[in-house]
C-alpha cells in the first residue's frame, strides 16, 4: 500500500480539540433565549442546565466565577437570556454552551425602558438635588403610602413605634405591584396631604424583582413624588433597588425600615438629653447657691475684721508676737555664738599634730593585714587561672581526644577523611590510634 496515499487517523480526543478549536475561534459569543431545564447546582458552585425551545435543545454550562452575581438564582421553567460561547464538552463529546452572563428573558426591555426615563425625567431637571426638600426635625404627624397586607407596613409602624412614639401615623393603602399600582399611588401623594396635616410622607415597599417593583418606575409616580405638597422619603425593596421613585424622592432610603428611622428621632436620645439637662441645670443650681453662700460668709468675716474692738485685739495680738519673736532672736543668736566658740575649740583639738600621727598609725596597721589577704587572694586567682587554662589546653590535644578511643582516618594522599562519600570502596585508609597506626582496605561506605 502506497504510504502517501494513506489517510490522516486522529485520536477521538484529537479530533474533539479540533473540533473546539473550530468552534470556539470561528464563532464569536453569542446570545441565546430559551427555557431552562434539567437546571442542576452541585457543591463546586457551577451550574448546569439544558436552554431549550418548541424544536431544539442545547446543554449549558455557567462556572461559579460567572454566576455569582446572577440573583435570583434560576429554576426549571425559567426564560432566560443568555450570552455565552459555543464549545465541546470533551468527556461526552457533546456541544455545549458555555453561558458568561444571564438574565431573565424580558428584563433586557425593562431596563432599557428604565433607562429611557430616568434620562427623560433627568433632563427635565425632576431629580435636581437642590430640589430636595428638608425634613422636618420632629414630626408631630407622618403619612404612610404602602400595601395594607405586606411586611413593610410591619416594619415602618414597628420602628416609628419605638423610636418616635410620639408621632401619628395616617396609613394610606394602596397596591404596590401590578397596572392598578401607579394611578393608586400617584393619588395617594395627592390625596394623603390635603385630607390630613402630615408634615412627612413615607412610600415603601418590600423586595422583589425588577417586574415586582415596576410601579415605581412609572412616569405619573415620579411626577406625583415632585407634586406632593410635603417632603417623600421612599423605601422599595432592599439596599441594591433603585427605582425612578427613589430618584425623585426627596430623600431615598435602603429598605422600609431605614426610611421609617430616617424620618423619626429617637426618643431614648431625647429622654438622654433631657436627663443630662436636668443634671447641668442641678448642678448650676448648686454652684449659684453655694456661690451665694461662699460670698455671704465672705462678707461677714470682712464685716467682722472691719469692727474697732477686733483691730486693736489684732494689734496688740501683734505686738505680743513681735516681742517674742525679738526674744526668740536673740535667744538663737546666743546660742549660736555658743556653738561656733564649741566648734573652733574643738577643731583647735582635732588639729593636735601628736593626735594626727597617732591615728595615722593606727591606720597603717588596720591596712597591713588586709594588703596581706588581698595578695593572698590575687594569688589564688592567678593560680585557678593558671590551672583552667592547663585543662583547656589539655582537652584540645589531639593526643588526649585519641587517648579517647578516637582515631583520625586519612586516605592515600594523608587527606584526613571526615565523610563516608570521601573515600571509594576497594581503597587504602590509614587510622591513626593513641598508640599506633592501622592499614585497611575500604570494602563498604555508608554515608549519612
Amino acid at each position: 500500500m502506497n504510504e502517501a496515499a494513506s489517510p490522516t487517523v486522529y485520536a477521538v480526543s484529537e479530533l474533539i480539540e479540533i473540533l473546539r478549536g473550530l468552534l470556539e475561534d470561528g464563532l464569536p459569543a453569542v446570545w441565546v433565549e430559551g427555557e431552562i431545564s434539567n437546571f442542576s447546582r452541585p457543591v463546586s458552585g457551577h451550574w448546569y442546565f439544558t436552554l431549550k425551545d418548541e424544536r431544539a435543545q442545547l446543554r449549558c454550562a455557567m462556572f461559579r466565577g460567572h454566576n455569582y452575581l446572577v440573583r435570583p438564582v434560576p429554576k426549571d421553567g425559567d426564560r432566560v437570556r443568555l450570552r455565552g460561547r459555543v464549545s465541546v464538552y470533551p468527556a461526552r463529546g457533546e456541544l455545549q454552551l458555555v453561558a458568561e452572563f444571564l438574565e431573565p428573558a424580558g428584563l433586557g426591555a425593562l431596563l432599557a425602558a428604565f433607562e429611557r426615563l430616568k434620562k427623560k425625567l433627568e433632563a427635565e431637571g425632576l431629580f435636581d438635588p437642590r430640589a430636595k426638600r428638608p425634613l422636618p426635625e420632629l414630626p408631630r404627624r407622618i403619612g404612610l403610602i404602602t400595601s395594607a397586607s405586606g411586611a413593610a407596613i410591619h416594619d415602618v409602624l414597628t420602628a416609628l413605634a419605638r423610636r418616635w412614639p410620639l408621632a401619628q401615623v395616617d396609613v394610606w393603602p394602596v397596591p404596590v405591584q401590578g397596572e392598578a399600582a401607579p394611578p393608586a399611588i400617584a393619588r395617594a401623594l395627592a390625596e394623603l396631604p390635603r385630607r390630613a396635616p402630615v408634615e412627612v410622607v413615607l412610600l415603601v415597599r418590600g423586595g422583589g424583582s425588577l417586574e415586582d417593583l415596576w410601579a415605581f418606575n412609572d412616569e405619573r409616580v415620579a411626577r406625583a413624588i415632585r407634586a406632593c405638597a410635603v417632603p417623600v422619603v421612599s423605601g422599595i425593596g432592599h439596599e441594591i433597588d433603585v427605582t425612578i421613585a427613589d430618584l425623585a424622592a426627596d430623600l431615598r432610603a435602603a429598605t422600609p425600615t431605614a426610611a421609617a428611622e430616617l424620618v423619626s428621632p429617637d426618643i431614648s436620645e431625647f429622654r438622654t438629653r433631657i436627663v443630662r439637662l436636668r443634671e447641668r441645670l442641678q448642678t448650676a443650681v448648686d454652684d449659684r447657691l453655694r456661690h451665694a453662700r461662699d460670698h455671704a460668709a465672705q462678707l461677714v468675716r470682712r464685716l467682722r475684721r472691719s469692727h474697732p474692738r477686733r483691730r486693736l485685739q489684732e494689734r496688740a495680738q501683734r505686738l505680743d508676737e513681735l516681742e517674742t519673736r525679738l526674744y526668740q532672736a536673740q535667744q538663737r543668736h546666743r546660742a549660736l555664738r555658743h556653738e561656733r566658740l564649741r566648734a573652733a575649740q574643738n577643731a583647735l583639738r582635732r588639729a593636735d599634730p601628736r593626735l594626727r600621727l597617732a591615728a595615722e598609725r593606727r591606720h597603717l596597721e588596720n591596712l597591713a593585714p588586709l594588703l596581706r589577704l588581698r595578695v593572698t587572694a590575687l594569688l589564688e586567682r592567678r593560680r585557678a587561672r593558671w590551672r583552667r587554662a592547663l585543662a583547656l589546653l589539655d582537652s584540645l590535644n589531639p593526643q588526649a581526644v585519641l587517648a579517647r578511643g578516637y582515631a583520625i582516618v586519612r586516605d592515600e594522599q594523608g587527606t584526613v577523611l571526615r565523610a563516608a562519600g570521601q573515600i571509594a570502596v576497594g581503597r587504602t585508609i590509614e587510622a591513626q590510634l593513641a598508640r599506633g597506626r592501622l592499614r585497611a582496605t575500604v570494602r563498604e561506605t555508608q554515608d549519612q
